[in-house]
């Protein structure tokens, strides 16, 4: 499995690649950031980022891409612009029928240091660790964007087995609702009674 991370941000947009399977090595393809001046308008730093994005698509070509989920901080800008990345990323995935998974942060932080309240240098130092780099990824973002891809590829089995499950009990009621549907429709009409004279 190959899988796209994104940590999304207009200023520096965490993009990194990682290929393999849960419980075996993983392997980084690639890592980066997508930068936009701070003072250009926004919607050309929308477009480098779809840019940037698109660019790591074509290169590597994912199966999946991870996005980190928007949660709600205290400045609305800082969010605002990460919400409007996030969208950029999952536009682009979308646009070439991609899957696309949202992680929360502490959803990430959880998989990868077994704590869901890592701080960013726990996160570097496990990424460092699980892909065997010499040293972490920087920025941050870059080494963000890696945790999100190795919690999509540990995290999907489960989730897929979920997924399964749900659509098999959804196929089981399909079938008994249509069972019952024909078998109404075959059992005989009640006799009406007839008049006496």
């Amino acid at each position: 499995m190959r899988v796209l991370g994104v940590d999304p941000g207009l200023t520096r947009c965490g993009v990194g690649v990682v290929e393999g399977v849960a419980g075996r090595p993983l392997t980084l393809r690639g890592v980066g950031v997508v930068r936009t001046p701070a003072d250009a308008e926004l919607g050309l730093r929308l477009v480098a980022v779809e840019q940037g994005i698109e660019r790591w698509l074509d290169e590597y070509a994912p199966e999946f891409v991870a996005v980190e989920r928007v949660f709600s901080q205290h400045n609305v800008r800082t969010v605002m612009g990460t919400a409007q990345a996030s969208a950029v990323a999952m536009l682009c995935a979308a646009r070439r029928g991609i899957p696309v998974a949202l992680h929360t942060p502490s959803e990430v932080k959880a998989a990868v240091t077994g704590n869901g309240r890592a701080d960013k240098a726990q996160v570097g130092a496990m990424v460092t660790r699980l892909l065997r780099l010499d040293a972490p990824p920087k920025p941050a973002d870059a080494a963000d964007a890696l945790a999100l891809a190795i919690c999509h590829i540990w995290r999907a089995p489960a989730q897929n087995r979920l997924q399964q499950a749900v659509a098999q009990n959804r196929l089981q009621q399909a079938a008994a609702l249509h069972a019952a549907q024909a078998a109404a429709q075959a059992a005989p009409p009640h006799a009406s009674k007839g008049r006496t004279a």
